[in-house]
């Protein structure tokens, strides 16, 4: 099997780049033989909080996140960042935990393709 890490960087709106980091890790979850993971730093952990308010019809990263989960991908929010920005464990997307620096080295080790937004 063939493994994907996205590191994510920006805050869910205002830039579309964790949206689009989004759409294509979910096309990749989706082939068969392919595993993605997901880790969220900086202004990017902000799009693993839960209960996010949108107009309708406007993209919603929360939902992505599901999906993405829901096809077998991964996703560490960086714990540091967390703090920085107010987030408790308890504010996360189900299927979402908190990371560590090291667990992400561990994923960059493992993996066969980096992608960064």
């Amino acid at each position: 099997m063939k493994s994907f890490l996205f590191i994510l960087n920006d805050a869910p709106y205002g830039s579309e780049r964790s949206y689009n980091g989004l759409r294509l890790a979910g096309a990749i979850a989706r082939r068969e033989g392919y595993a993605v993971r997901v880790f969220l730093m900086g202004d990017a952990a902000a799009c693993a909080r839960r209960g996010q308010k949108l107009p309708v019809g406007y993209y919603n990263i929360e939902t992505m996140l599901g999906n993405l989960r829901r096809q077998g991908g991964e996703i560490g929010v960086c714990g540091t960042c967390m703090n920085a920005r107010g987030l408790a464990d308890e504010d996360l997307i189900e299927g979402c935990h908190r990371g560590t620096l090291d667990e992400l080295a561990d994923w960059t080790t493992a993996t066969d393709q980096i992608l960064v937004f």
